[in-house]
C-alpha cells in the first residue's frame, strides 16, 4: 500500500442517492469476488477507506467525499473570507436538517462504514498475501469503522451503530439510534480488537505512511473516552428530552466522574507505552538550545517528525495555502508570492496567544501594550522592525499561527516581501475585489517556506501535543493536584519557549478551577486552526459564551492608523441546537424509528 493510498477507486464508494445515507453504486456493478480475490485489487477498495478520512486542508470546500470538516472557520478562531462558502452559514444560523452539509458527513461516514464491514467479512478470500497479512489488513478496517463511527459522534451525538455484517444498499432501515455510551463503549472495543493486529511502526514510511497503528488506535480510544466524560455528553440536562420512541435515553442524564478517571488512565497508558520510544515531541535545537518558533512550527509542516500519530498523505495543502497567502500586489510572479486570502484569523483568536513571559494579555504583568510602536525582530523575521506594540514580544506560537501588518512574508525567494494588510496596503481591501482578509489578519499555521502551490505534504490529523493536554484535562478533572497535571502542561509551555507554570517568574495555578482555564488557554493556542477548537467549545458546554455574539477584527476599510481600531466584522448565531448537528431530514423522513437531535 503505497503513499497513494487514498487514491479513489470510484466504483466501489461512489454516492448515487442522498436519500439512503447507504446508497452506493449497486453491488452487481462490480464483483466482490473478483475485488477480493487478489491483494492488488483488495488493496484498492480498503484505500477508498482510508481516502474517507478526512482531508481537514479542503475547508473551503467542506463536506464532499473527502469529509473536509468546516471546523477552523466555524469556530471563534477565523473567519473564511468568501462568502459563498458553508461556514459562514453555519456562523450567521442559516442552516438547518435539509442543508447539503448536514448529509454530506452522514452518508459518507456511514458509507465508509458500511464498506468497512464489507472488506472484514471478505477479507479472508484474498490471495498472494500471508494469513498474518490479513489479519493485519483486517484490523485496519476495523479501526477506521471505529474512528468513522466517532468522528460520526462528535457531529451528532449519539448515532446509530449498524452490527457487524454489512447492511445491504436497498434495505429500508428502520432502526433507532444506540445511546451515547453505547456509541463509545463500542468504538473503544473495537479499536482495542485491532490494535491487537497492528504494528507499532510500519517498515517504510514510503510504501505504508498513513496506514493505521497501534498508536493511532490506543489515541483515539482515549479522545473518545474524554469525549463521553465531558459535560456535553455526561449528565447533559438540556438533551433529557433527547430519546428513542420507546423512551430509551440517549445521553445520559447522571453525570459519572469516574468517565474521567478512565479517560485518564487510558492517556496514561498510551504515554507509558509509545513514549518516547515511538512518538515524542517535535524539538528543533540551535546551538544546543530548543528553537521554538521552529519547534513548533515543524511539529505541522514537517513531514513524519516524531510528534505525528495519526496522519493523512493525500491532502489538500495546496489549496490550503492558498487560502492562508496574502494577494501582495506588485510582488513578483503569481506562483511565488499572490495567493488568495481566504482563512483569516480574527482578533479573538490574536488575543488568546500570551505574551512573551507566558501570560494572558489582560494579566496586569504580561507587559502587553495595545498602542504605539516598538523596534522588534520577530522570530521569523531577518531583522528587527517597526512593529505595533499589540503584537510584539509574543510568545513564539503567535509568529506561527498569525501574519498581522508589517510582517514579513515567509517566502522569501523572490526577496522579502512585508505584508500590508490596511486598505491601500499591497495585500489590503482596495488591491483586490475578493482576496483581502476580512478581519486584518491571516492564519499561517501550516504555511511553509516556499510557494503555496506545494501538493508533497501530510495532513496531521493527531499529534503527541493534544494527547498530554487531553491528558492533563482529564487528570485534572478526576485527580486534582496530582503532579502529572502541571508535568504535561508544562513540556508544552517549554517546548514553546515560555515559562513553566510554577516557576519563579509564573506561579502555578492554586486550585483545580484555575488549572481547568489555564489547560483550556493552552488548548486554544496550541492547537490554534488544528480542528479542536470547535469540538472543544462544545464538548466543555461553553460554546453559547464563545462561539455567538461578536466577532472582532481590525478596520479593513481604512489605512493606518484607523486600520488599528478594533471593531466588530461579523455577529455570529450559536443557539443550544447547535451544539451537535441535526440528523438529516431525509433520514428522519425514512427511518420512523430515528429521533432528531434537540432542538431541531
Amino acid at each position: 500500500m503505497k503513499r497513494i493510498i487514498y487514491t479513489v477507486l470510484v466504483v466501489s464508494l461512489a454516492c448515487i442517492s442522498c436519500k439512503k445515507y447507504l446508497s452506493q453504486v449497486p453491488e452487481e456493478k462490480i464483483s466482490l469476488e473478483s475485488t477480493f480475490q487478489s491483494w492488488e485489487t483488495a488493496n484498492k477498495f480498503l484505500s477508498n477507506i482510508y481516502s474517507r478520512v478526512p482531508d481537514e486542508y479542503g475547508q473551503r470546500d467542506a463536506g464532499g467525499n473527502q469529509n473536509a470538516g468546516v471546523w477552523t472557520c466555524a469556530s471563534d478562531e477565523a473567519e473564511l473570507s468568501w462568502a459563498d462558502r458553508v461556514a459562514n452559514n453555519l456562523n450567521n444560523g442559516s442552516w438547518d436538517a435539509s442543508t447539503g452539509l448536514v448529509s454530506d458527513y452522514w452518508t459518507n461516514y456511514y458509507q465508509a462504514i458500511r464498506a468497512a464491514g464489507i472488506f472484514l467479512e471478505n477479507a479472508d478470500k484474498i490471495n498472494g498475501i500471508s494469513p498474518e497479512q490479513i489479519s493485519m489488513h483486517k484490523a485496519e478496517a476495523r479501526a477506521l469503522r471505529a474512528i468513522f463511527y466517532f468522528y460520526l459522534m462528535r457531529i451528532y451525538g449519539p448515532v446509530i451503530l449498524l452490527g457487524e455484517k454489512p447492511v445491504p444498499v436497498d434495505a429500508n432501515l428502520q432502526i433507532p439510534r444506540n445511546t451515547y455510551d453505547e456509541c463509545t463503549a463500542y468504538v473503544v472495543e473495537e479499536l482495542e480488537k485491532a490494535a491487537q493486529d497492528l504494528p507499532i511502526t510500519y517498515a517504510s514510511t514510503e510504501q505504508d505512511g498513513g496506514r493505521i497503528t497501534k498508536g493511532v488506535c490506543y489515541a483515539i480510544r482515549a479522545q473518545a473516552l474524554m469525549y463521553a466524560a465531558s459535560p456535553l455528553f455526561n449528565g447533559n440536562a438540556d438533551y433529557a428530552a433527547l430519546q428513542n420512541k420507546d423512551g430509551k435515553q440517549l445521553i445520559s442524564q447522571t453525570n459519572d466522574g469516574s468517565k474521567w478517571k478512565i479517560a485518564a488512565d487510558a492517556y496514561l497508558a498510551f504515554i507509558n507505552q509509545f513514549v518516547p520510544s515511538v512518538y515524542d515531541l517535535n524539538v528543533e535545537l540551535r546551538n544546543g538550545v530548543i528553537d521554538p518558533y521552529m519547534s513548533c512550527k515543524n511539529a505541522i509542516i514537517k513531514d513524519w517528525n516524531k510528534e505525528a500519530i495519526f496522519i493523512r498523505v493525500d491532502c489538500s495543502i495546496a489549496p490550503w495555502q492558498y487560502a492562508l497567502t496574502p494577494f501582495h500586489s506588485g510582488a513578483p510572479g503569481d506562483r511565488d508570492s499572490k495567493g488568495g486570502t481566504a482563512i483569516d484569523a480574527t482578533q479573538n483568536m490574536v488575543d488568546a496567544f500570551f505574551t512573551a513571559n507566558g501570560r494572558s494579555i489582560d494579566d496586569p504583568l504580561s507587559g502587553y501594550q495595545s498602542t504605539g510602536y516598538s523596534n522588534f525582530q520577530a522570530p521569523m523575521d531577518t531583522r528587527s522592525r517597526s512593529t505595533y506594540n499589540s503584537w510584539a514580544n509574543r510568545e513564539p506560537r503567535f509568529y506561527v499561527n498569525i501574519t498581522y501588518n508589517g510582517s514579513l512574508w515567509l517566502n522569501t525567494q523572490n526577496g522579502e516581501i512585508i505584508t500590508e494588510l490596511f486598505y491601500n496596503g499591497n495585500s489590503g481591501r482596495s488591491k483586490t475585489s475578493n482576496d483581502y482578509s476580512k478581519t486584518g489578519y491571516v492564519v499561517r499555521k501550516a504555511m511553509g517556506f516556499g510557494k503555496w502551490d506545494n501538493n508533497n505534504r501530510t495532513l496531521i490529523l493527531m499529534r503527541l501535543a493534544e494527547v498530554y493536554l487531553s491528558y492533563a484535562e482529564c487528570l485534572n478533572e478526576s485527580d486534582p493536584g496530582n503532579a502529572d497535571i502541571l508535568k504535561y502542561l508544562n513540556l508544552i509551555r517549554v517546548r514553546a519557549g515560555v515559562p513553566e507554570y510554577g516557576s519563579a517568574s509564573l506561579p502555578a495555578p492554586e486550585n483545580q478551577a484555575e488549572m481547568r482555564l489555564a489547560i483550556r488557554k493552552e488548548r486554544r493556542v496550541e492547537l490554534a486552526f488544528e480542528n479542536h477548537r470547535y469540538f472543544d467549545v462544545r464538548r466543555w458546554k461553553t460554546a453559547e459564551q464563545t462561539q455567538g455574539g461578536p466577532m472582532y477584527g481590525l478596520t479593513i476599510g481604512s489605512d493606518l492608523p484607523d486600520f488599528l481600531k478594533v471593531t466588530v466584522f461579523e455577529t455570529r448565531v450559536f443557539n443550544k441546537q447547535h451544539y451537535l448537528f441535526p440528523i438529516p431530514s431525509g433520514d428522519i423522513n425514512n427511518d420512523k424509528q430515528l429521533v432528531q437531535n434537540t432542538g431541531w
